[in-house]
């Protein structure tokens, strides 16, 4: 397994979908004309090139300048909307101007109306060796209650296809959905894990800002699951994928040993990881400094600040050492296997009051386990994943800076 240290990821966004999702609120749009794949390859190009420049510039003595990079997640929007010679070409450009690892993950994400058999065998051929397709649901009357374009055939036969040309895949569903039964999550996780499958992303659904379920669950009209029959999903969710050997790793996350997502891990684990493309996200490490980037939102907005500067940043913050303990904190509580203090300290300067510590221990929310010499592991409990946001608060609030112990 990678270190923190030398995970460096890449993550490129794809802004465009058929359709938007009423429940989605991540950075998506609509395209009313045809798109300009060359002109957003350039723009790739650019963020690309600017990055390297960056990173060699800022490179500490004895550096090499340029890590390789170990995983590469193609998100959106929907990325299988792009040909596969765009998505080619940025490959070519990355592997060229960064190198990649010998064991490197390269995802893309799909839905099941914007593929076809042929499609998956170019993405297979250009290096793509991890597909996730965005399946949500096996019932066609929630699929159109969620917006989605495809029905049940088509996830199925999109699910058969990368099948037969992916060694590693995975599918999301959404549960906890209004109008939908216990009963029905059950038969429809059943179903999901006998495709055989080796990874599940399975999200529980939240209304999000700004969205239209918001509206409708704000008028009334959309009723959610209240919160005993919530937590029946969830534990019904943990209790089939692990009898079928499909360990949690994460919150939403379930695989078969061996094959957790890498890239995914990589946030969670708190490495490096640059954003390219509209509304991307990255934590880029130069010199001593780790720095919180985000680009222009729109594509046309990100397009021209590319054009005009060499790279679509709206921000590029640098976060203190405060702000890493927390979002280390914050990221990996969200897994299974927790966090180190020991690292936690040698990376940020923090460590957390043991009396807090001893307090969530108490309250069956967390375990803390030694591993190695002195390395305590923070690990949270089924009952602390549930409370996440509540354990994981407390663990914050409890952050000391190490130096104030001296």
């Amino acid at each position: 397994m990678l270190l923190i240290n030398e995970l460096f990821g890449v993550y490129i966004h794809w802004p465009f979908c058929a359709a938007k999702c009423p429940y989605c609120d991540f950075n998506s749009h609509v395209a009313k004309e045809e798109i300009d794949e060359q002109r957003f390859l350039k723009a790739y190009k650019s963020e690309i090139a600017h990055w390297a420049n960056q990173i060699q510039a800022n490179a500490r003595g004895g550096e090499a300048g340029l890590k390789k990079i170990s995983s590469i997640f193609f998100g959106g929007g929907t990325p299988s909307l792009m040909s596969p010679k765009l998505v080619e070409a940025i490959l070519n450009e990355l592997e060229v101007v960064f190198g990649f690892s010998e064991t490197i993950e390269i995802s893309l994400e799909a839905n099941p109306q914007s593929v076809d058999a042929s499609n998956f065998k170019d993405l297979k051929s250009i290096g793509i060796n991890r597909l996730s397709i965005g399946v949500q649901s096996f019932d066609n009357e929630h699929l159109k209650a969620l917006g989605r374009l495809h029905d049940v055939a088509q996830a199925k036969q999109a699910i058969e296809i990368a099948q037969n040309h992916f060694d590693r895949f995975s599918f999301d569903l959404i549960y906890g959905r209004p109008k939908q039964t216990l009963s029905d999550w059950e038969n429809e996780l059943k179903e999901a894990i006998a495709h055989g499958t080796t990874h599940l992303s399975l999200y529980q659904l939240t209304i999000e800002p700004n969205t239209p379920y918001k509206k409708l669950y704000d008028a009334g009209k959309l009723i959610m699951p209240n919160e005993e029959l919530a937590v029946d999903f969830y534990e019904l969710t943990q209790e089939l994928c692990a009898q079928n050997g499909l360990l949690q790793y994460e919150v939403s996350n379930h695989a078969i040993k061996g094959e957790e997502a890498k890239h995914n891990l990589l946030y969670w684990r708190y490495g490096e990881f640059l954003g390219l493309g509209a509304g991307a996200h990255g934590r880029v490490a130069l010199g001593d400094k780790r720095y919180a980037t985000s680009t222009a939102k729109t594509p046309t907005h990100w397009l021209k600040r590319v054009e005009a500067e060499g790279v679509g940043l709206s921000e590029q913050e640098e976060v203190s050492k405060e702000t890493q303990a927390i979002e280390m904190v914050l990221m990996g509580m969200r897994l299974k296997s927790g966090i180190s203090l020991i690292e936690l300290t040698e990376r940020t300067g923090h460590t957390i009051d043991a009396s807090v510590i001893e307090r969530l221990q108490e309250d069956e929310l967390i375990k803390a386990n030694q591993k190695g010499k002195n390395a305590l592991q923070l690990i949270p409990t089924a009952r602390g994943t549930q409370l996440l946001n509540y354990m994981a608060g407390q663990l914050v609030e409890g952050l000391i800076d190490t130096s104030d112990l001296n």
